[in-house]
């Protein structure tokens, strides 16, 4: 994926987080709002650090 669009995504994912962040703070919902904060930075890095999988046209297995 080429980087332009893991920006895109990672400033869309950020946005997100904080949205929902604040979404559940004034719902009261302590627990859900802590999950956010572990959650956003997570998704970030994963879409980082984990490669994007290819698929060779000859790899012997069918699409399904």
């Amino acid at each position: 994926m080429p980087p332009r669009i893991k920006v895109f995504l990672s400033i869309a994912i950020a946005l997100a987080a904080v949205g929902g962040f604040i979404f559940m703070g004034r719902l009261g919902q302590p627990g859900p709002q802590g999950a956010v904060v572990f959650l956003g930075p997570f998704m970030i890095g994963s879409l980082w650090i984990f490669p994007e999988v290819m698929r060779r046209q000859g790899d012997g297995k069918k699409p399904q």
